[in-house]
């Protein structure tokens, strides 16, 4: 098995979904970020990650990062809530947020917000105030799930 589906398996023993497993550099350290929402839905919307989940869950990935480290070198595990505003970057990651409210960035410089309603192999279905917008997903530059206050 390996690393990724190692660590899925730890999230969702936990009741949780992974969102992303990444490797990132800031401020001269790297960082094994491990992302996780919850699987419960209350209200239409997804309930949050107490820290005691996020706590829990880096108790279980550690022992197993000691024995196959996701990097070489020195780096720092890092779990957490993905949060209610998130980077959107894989297919994966769209089927995730399906119902949340979403904002793009084409690749032809076009803007879409609106409501993530579906995900049908490569192509993403956005509700805006008018229609409801279908986008190839290689035709997306940046994408993120965003909250109204």
């Amino acid at each position: 098995m390996s690393l990724q589906s190692d660590i899925n398996s730890l999230v969702e023993s936990l009741d949780l979904e992974l969102y992303d497993a990444v490797i990132v550099s800031e401020n001269d350290e790297t960082i094994y970020r491990v992302s996780v929402l919850s699987k419960e839905v209350e209200d239409g919307k997804r309930k949050g990650v107490s820290l005691d989940s996020c706590v829990e869950l880096t108790h279980l990935i550690s022992p197993l990062l000691d024995v196959t480290p996701p990097v070489s070198g020195d780096y720092r595990l890092e779990v957490g809530s993905a949060g209610i505003e998130r980077k959107i970057s894989s297919i994966s990651n769209f089927k995730k947020s399906i119902g949340e409210k979403v904002s793009i960035l084409c690749s032809n410089k076009d803007k879409i917000r609106g409501v993530l309603t579906k995900v049908e192999g490569s192509k993403i279905f956005v509700q805006n105030d008018e229609e409801i917008v279908e986008l190839e997903f290689n035709d997306i530059n940046k994408a993120k799930t965003y909250f109204e206050w």
